[in-house]
């Protein structure tokens, strides 16, 4: 469930007219360019930036840019952004100048489905002029790249009926390519969990278990590592309970010293018209503090209440 919904008495020239008003003079209103934002879902914010081009001639995203900095600034360019578009954005980012951040390319790859996938592919290729999979191939190596490849693909199986005999032959399969052997046959990992569907795979990590007395992420732990293990991780968590795989990536977020804003943000701001109700529920229940506490004590200022008002918004 949703913590953003479409506004049911949405006038894009009044919000518009509420946002030029809170940035117009001296000082901003930075309360009621959260009250705007997060009263409205995606889609209306795009018609409320058309509007405001319209009335005053002038980028609203452009606008708020200049008017406010910081955490604040980036959380609020991403509520204003196409959904589709700023994940596009984010695998940029996380490829683009020295170094990658594979585990932006694991949450956005591995952790999604065929149609989201495609979505960002589009979206990627579109504004960059890029190819993701060929991006993706010159950024990473190894048994990691096979993987990506794989998910940015974007051909898993999609059918709902579930065969347990081939759940239990994939099972086998895993088992004798790595725990029951020296050395490890990731192609076989690669094949089974990115080509089987979500509920094809959900019956497959049970016989693992029945077959072997283990559990699929314990052998994916002992059997690979560094981000190719991570990969696999994730969509074995995800596939298990997407609410639990999100709210651990929050919880991480922001544990210890510091805060990964950026992967807060993107969380939040993605999952609050899918699923962030749920996930916060999964969060309290995984974590022992609400999602809520987390934030008041990691993040301060316009940024804290922003991310609390797309928290609260049911």
């Amino acid at each position: 469930m949703a913590t953003v919904a479409p506004n049911p008495n949405f006038n894009a020239e009044a919000s518009a007219n509420e946002l030029r008003k809170a940035m117009k003079g001296l000082g901003t209103d930075e309360d009621a360019i959260i009250r705007v934002l997060v009263a409205h879902n995606n889609q209306q914010r795009q018609e409320i930036k058309s509007k405001f081009k319209t009335l005053f001639g002038k980028d609203l995203i452009d606008e708020l840019k200049s008017e406010l900095k910081g955490n604040f600034e980036d959380a609020v360019v991403a509520l204003m952004t196409p959904t589709i578009q700023f994940l596009a954005r984010e695998i940029r980012g996380a490829m683009k100048g020295a170094g990658t951040d594979e585990s932006v390319l694991i949450e956005l790859l591995c952790a999604r489905t065929n149609n989201e996938i495609k979505a960002v592919k589009t979206a990627y290729e579109t504004e960059f002029k890029r190819n993701l999979e060929k991006d993706i191939q010159s950024e990473t190596g190894g048994h990691f790249k096979r993987l990506l490849v794989s998910q940015c693909n974007a051909s898993r199986d999609e059918n709902t009926n579930v065969d347990l005999a081939k759940a239990e032959k994939d099972a086998r399969d895993i088992y004798d390519a790595g725990e029951k052997v020296l050395g490890t046959d990731e192609s076989v990992f690669n094949m089974v969990l990115c080509t089987r569907s979500f509920p094809q795979l959900r019956a497959t990590f049970e016989k693992y278990r029945t077959v072997t007395g283990k559990g699929i992420l314990d052998s994916i732990g002992r059997e690979t590592s560094g981000d190719l293990k991570e990969g696999f991780s994730a969509i074995v968590n995800y596939v298990w309970d997407s609410n639990y795989y999100f709210a651990e990536r929050l919880y991480k977020s922001m544990k210890g010293l510091g805060t990964d804003d950026k992967t807060l943000i993107r969380l939040i701001v993605t999952r609050s018209e899918i699923d962030l109700k749920p996930i916060s529920k999964t969060f309290q229940k995984s974590f022992g503090k609400t999602l809520q506490e987390f934030i008041r004590g990691d993040c301060s200022g316009d940024y804290r209440k922003l991310l609390l008002a797309v928290l609260g918004n049911n």
